[in-house]
């Protein structure tokens, strides 16, 4: 049974939120305006579906007082038809608000930084990681987020040793999120001659995007380098010195970009990469200090881990972290973009899993 008074205190602060959002204290305050805007999104998904759980409870009431009142015997008739509809549409409706109510990560709403590095394999993972830079590319299309790259290193052959995107859109990250991990690749790769199928691989990350009040970065605590940016093999492809090289001294952490021909914008990529992988870092200490004795089923950030198989000569992608009918998919389907089957399958064993222990 849902708790009905914890409701009331859900819908009592979507409203405080939209209240505190109007004031004018609030709107010059960035980062407490960020953070409100989230939680406002957040809770307005959650009150809709209350209130859809609500309506269905006030139909209910009223059409077992009809059938008690009994006055009227068409009128009674129609009213058990009715109340029989609702009773079977209501567990659906209930169980959908039981996931909305499981706490989210305050980082879904972000919107999300990818990175996808060649691993073993050579040639042929660079050509992986260029099919599963697509894949993303149509999945994004098909939300209608906006992705826009911040860095490449081509490969030989084509792909990419590396590539890093960002993708701007409602949920990014708390839908991406899933993508963390080695995803594999069973293939004859064009470079083959003698047909064998070789096994591949390629390193997923998916990062939530950090605003600038969310890290504070010390110009002092930079080392910054420009080069001449170069293409597969090591040309140039540039003739000014416009990639940067940004070192954070603290962390060691080194960033580069140069897909820009304007130094000043390989810098701003740079930054939001760099931004972004100092926020994960102190977010994965902070959930390591909390779950350090629990490990989640569902993969959302371990880029070591084995996730998914892409077998080309069965026309078959295998998610590992998934049972029974929600395991296998259609290769040409999900190259080509079509994620929504996998996330949601994942999505719900998260779900059921922290329903579990709450």
């Amino acid at each position: 049974m849902i708790d009905l008074d914890k409701l009331e205190r859900i819908k009592a602060r979507w409203h405080e939120v939209t209240a505190l959002m109007a004031q004018p204290e609030v709107a010059t305050d960035p980062a407490r305006m960020a953070a409100l805007g989230r939680e406002h999104v957040e809770l307005r998904e959650v009150v809709e579906a209350i209130e859809r759980y609500e309506a269905l409870l006030r139909e209910r009431d009223d059409l077992r007082g009809l059938i008690e009142a009994g006055e009227d015997a068409e009128l009674v008739r129609m009213a058990r038809a009715e109340l029989e509809d609702l009773e079977e549409r209501l567990p659906e409706v209930e169980e959908d608000l039981r996931f909305r109510l499981i706490p989210k990560d305050p980082e879904d709403a972000r919107n999300a930084i990818v990175e996808i590095r060649a691993g073993t394999g050579g040639d042929e993972a660079a050509l992986f990681a260029g099919d599963l830079f697509r894949m993303y590319a149509r999945f994004a299309e098909q939300r209608g987020w906006k992705l826009e790259v911040l860095d490449s290193s081509p490969g030989a052959v084509g792909g990419f040793k590396e590539i890093i995107f960002s993708l701007s859109g409602p949920d990014a990250y708390g839908t991406m999120k899933y993508e963390s991990g080695v995803h594999r690749v069973q293939r004859v790769p064009v470079t083959e001659s003698g047909g064998r199928i070789h096994t591949s691989a390629a390193t997923v990350a998916v990062l939530p995007e950090a605003e600038e009040v969310d890290v504070q970065i010390n110009p002092a605590d930079l080392k910054i380098d420009v080069y001449r940016s170069s293409g597969p093999g090591g040309q140039s492809v540039n003739t000014t010195d416009s990639a940067v090289r940004i070192t954070h001294l603290p962390t060691g952490l080194v960033v580069t970009c140069q897909d820009e021909k304007s130094q000043h914008k390989n810098k701003e990529k740079a930054l939001r990469v760099l931004r972004a992988r100092l926020y994960e870092q102190e977010r994965a200490r902070r959930e390591a200090e909390r779950s350090a004795a629990r490990r989640s089923m569902v993969s959302t950030g371990d880029r070591s881990a084995k996730i998914r198989t892409y077998n080309w000569p069965q026309g078959r992608v295998t998610d590992h972290r998934l049972e029974g009918d929600d395991k296998n998919h259609a290769l040409e389907q999900v190259i080509d973009g079509d994620l929504d089957d996998i996330i949601r399958a994942l999505r719900t064993a998260e779900h059921a899993e922290r329903l579990a222990r709450l």
